[in-house]
């Protein structure tokens, strides 16, 4: 079976080299697992990593034995608030050499490696600087956001306007993914337990919420937000939202927003991943798997519990990312295709 997995990390060490080299916040270092702990601010919980997450062949190895045809898209994740954590023109720099690295992956491995972009937040000029850049000069597919910016802004702040505007203009995926900046003191503890299982889910939801309630969904229809990890709370809140929601005066409910998303399958849960296939609609929802975060084995005999038709299989393995994402599998392609809905 041809599969490519939406969800899918993997991080360059020369990335995390830099921050190392940092003597002040934000900075990393390296650590006893080939990875690195790395924190934005004193207070932060810290972002940690092992070695699985820095070798892309070794990765392409683990999925091949997974006995499909496997291809990957490369988004951030929890990382992508770091390079808005630098200050503006030093997040710049941080970005696009992210964005080379990912570049030179998907040259690398074309048709079987695809990878969206990294953006600095802070300064809206720059965003757009890195934006077009990576989608015009290096080819990438897509672009990440994080769930937050941390304690300065809101990724719905009114001058991130034009940025969410040139997204719109590209018609490429804007991929939201949680990160770590808040709650750290209402979920600290429990070996992080109570972070991981909640924290994340909560800043993604209320992250996503902020484009819809601020209007920015609204006012840019075309925008394609991927929303991760079954669509966070948000399915399973929706008429809670439309109940409450009235208050940030929409012309539409925010169920309608909602439902304007795409989502995965990151969910350690049969039950949940059907749900997300039935709210979303299955053409809305592609297979991810979270790597090395989680493991694709055991998403894949998840998914298998459902019992889903050949054809639902087809597309929530291969077709509805092909689409979404505007995949391509040429490696002569200049420019990255438009993704369509």
């Amino acid at each position: 079976m041809k599969i490519i997995d939406s969800h899918f990390h993997w991080w360059p060490r020369s990335v995390f080299e830099r921050f190392c080299r940092r003597s002040d916040y934000p900075k990393a270092e390296k650590n006893a697992r080939g990875g690195y702990n790395y924190v934005g601010h004193e207070g932060r919980p810290s972002l940690n990593s092992w070695t699985e997450w820095f070798d892309l062949d070794r990765q392409l190895e683990h999925m091949d034995g997974l006995g499909h045809e496997v291809g990957v898209v490369c988004s951030i994740g929890p990382f992508s608030i770091s390079f808005s954590d630098l200050p503006p023109e030093e997040g710049r720099d941080a970005a696009m050499q992210w964005n080379e690295e990912m570049a030179a992956a998907q040259r690398r491995y074309p048709g079987r490696v695809w990878a969206s972009a990294a953006v600095p937040l802070t300064d809206t000029r720059i965003a757009i600087e890195v934006l077009d850049h990576a989608i015009h000069r290096q080819n990438l597919m897509g672009v990440n956001i994080p769930g937050s910016i941390g304690q300065d802004t809101r990724i719905d702040a009114e001058r991130l306007e034009p940025f969410y505007a040139r997204i719109e203009e590209h018609g490429i995926p804007l991929f939201l993914h949680p990160t770590d900046a808040v709650f750290g003191d209402d979920l600290e503890g429990y070996g992080g337990a109570l972070q991981l299982s909640l924290g994340r889910v909560i800043e993604v939801s209320v992250a996503a919420s902020r484009l819809m309630f601020s209007g920015l969904m609204e006012r840019h229809p075309q925008m394609k937000v991927v929303m991760s990890h079954t669509g966070g709370a948000l399915p399973y809140q929706s008429g809670r939202m439309d109940k409450n929601g009235k208050a940030a005066k929409l012309p539409r409910p925010p169920s309608y927003y909602i439902a304007r998303m795409f989502t995965d399958t990151v969910s350690p849960h049969s039950m949940g991943m059907k749900f997300a296939m039935d709210y979303y609609g299955m053409d809305r929802v592609m297979y991810g798997s979270d790597y090395p975060c989680w493991n694709p084995a055991t998403a894949l005999s998840l998914i298998e519990q459902i019992g889903l038709s050949d054809a639902d299989k087809e597309q929530l393995f291969n077709s509805n990312a092909r689409r979404i994402l505007g995949l391509r599998d040429s490696a002569s392609a200049a420019m990255p295709q438009a993704a369509v809905a």
